[in-house]
């Protein structure tokens, strides 16, 4: 994690540039069993696509499958291909924690988790590494109990108890429908939203949209995919531009700021491509 936070800081300030280029994903409804495929090719130095599926109601599995192949791009020869699962989990948080670095007030120190499963694992390790926090929160309908014994942190009674004075909001849940209201908001908080990853899909309700400021991963993208930004109205801000500078960050203390992420192809490209580069400067892959 310690090495893909920058490296997803580069991916979005890139996409943001022009500099990689990155269509729209591609969705396939499997109808029939509740779930989704996605096709998601990117190029930004390194060239490959993810498949990625997304089974909401899985139980005993993974929600997300996928595997990334990477090519040559001087060539087109195929490289490499490995499991994107974990890359999955880990690109999302680390894209987050850019969020958090870039928007959440520096003083925050409190932090809500509204979730359990494999994303508030990711988001956790991943926020820790760019904010010091001294009080660390989570809900979920099930399992929030089991993870705040795993982590050490606080298993609050609701999600409402969670939120109300945390600094920074993480909603990483499977809901369809708004479970972060914007009156539970502190002003000065930053929320990074990653669930609700469909087009009638929302996991924040008005208040929350009204309330804040919105920066996206891909702005075409995510005027696309995401509910919640569909409904907002506003014109997002890419996080990519906060990063080179084109567009401001945070601009005071009592600002919500609302990030907003969709997940990108780019993100996984290059996620996959520092993982080959490690495996083949260890000696792992001939």
């Amino acid at each position: 994690m310690v090495d893909l936070i920058p490296a997803m800081e580069g991916a979005l300030a890139d996409l943001s540039g022009g500099r990689a280029v990155q269509p729209v994903r591609q969705v396939v409804p499997v109808a029939t069993h509740q779930g989704f495929m996605g096709v998601m090719p990117a190029y930004n130095k390194a060239l490959g696509a993810k498949l990625v599926t997304f089974y909401p109601n899985n139980q005993g599995l993974p929600t997300h499958h996928a595997v990334i192949q990477l090519f040559r791009p001087e060539t087109g020869e195929p490289l490499v291909m490995m499991d994107g699962r974990l890359i999955t989990e880990m690109r999302t948080a680390a894209a987050s924690a850019v969020a958090s670095k870039l928007l959440a007030r520096p003083q925050a120190s409190v932090l809500a988790i509204l979730g359990s499963g494999v994303q508030a694992h990711s988001h956790l390790e991943a926020l820790r590494l760019v904010r010091t926090f001294r009080e660390i929160r989570v809900w979920s309908p099930r399992n929030s109990r089991a993870f705040a014994e795993q982590h050490g942190v606080i298993a609050a009674a609701s999600a409402a108890d969670a939120v109300r004075g945390a600094d920074v909001v993480v909603v990483v849940t499977a809901s369809k429908k708004p479970v972060l209201l914007g009156e539970w908001l502190e002003a000065g908080s930053h929320v990074n939203a990653v669930g609700a990853c469909r087009p009638d899909w929302r996991e924040l309700d008005d208040e929350v949209l009204r309330r804040s400021r919105l920066y996206v991963d891909s702005r075409e993208a995510a005027t696309r995919e995401s509910g919640d930004v569909i409904a907002c109205g506003q014109v997002p801000v890419e996080l990519g531009e906060v990063i080179s500078g084109a567009r401001p960050g945070r601009e005071s203390a009592a600002e919500i700021t609302l990030f907003k992420s969709v997940g990108v192809a780019v993100e996984d490209v290059m996620a996959a491509d520092l993982v080959y580069r490690k495996a083949t400067e260890s000696g792992l892959l001939a």
